[in-house]
């Protein structure tokens, strides 16, 4: 019912730049939270960053003042844009969207089918 495609990962060398892009689609009433979350081989996903409808933003430690979160409600996309890269970095990052399809309904999680962001030394 709700698609989260995600762009922009890719290989970058450490100190460098990306910026990730992710774009809900489907039905869609409303969007409360929207927020990239990562997963390294052999460790479990962790929360990167995350925004809700209003603007609140909250960041991993690891990532504050190198990563912003940013959204566009217009076009329910949420974005990330990384700097200062490290190779500890490279990941899949997954988005995520929490949706309500109707007014008055329970919100439900979707997630993205992951990008790979790889950070070389």
């Amino acid at each position: 019912q709700v698609q989260l495609v995600e762009s922009g990962g890719g290989l970058v060398q450490a100190g460098g730049s990306l910026r990730l892009s992710c774009a809900a689609s489907g039905i869609i009433f409303s969007i409360n939270s929207m927020g990239w979350y990562r997963q390294a081989p052999g460790k479990q996903r962790e929360l990167v960053a995350l925004i809700t409808s209003d603007g609140r933003i909250h960041y991993a430690d690891s990532v504050k003042g190198r990563f912003t979160i940013s959204r566009d409600n217009a076009k329910n996309t949420v974005y990330l844009q990384m700097n200062t890269l490290k190779p500890e970095e490279t990941a899949v990052y997954y988005c995520t969207a929490d949706v309500q399809g109707a007014r008055g309904t329970i919100p439900y999680d979707y997630w993205g089918q992951g990008t790979q962001v790889t950070v070389s030394s």
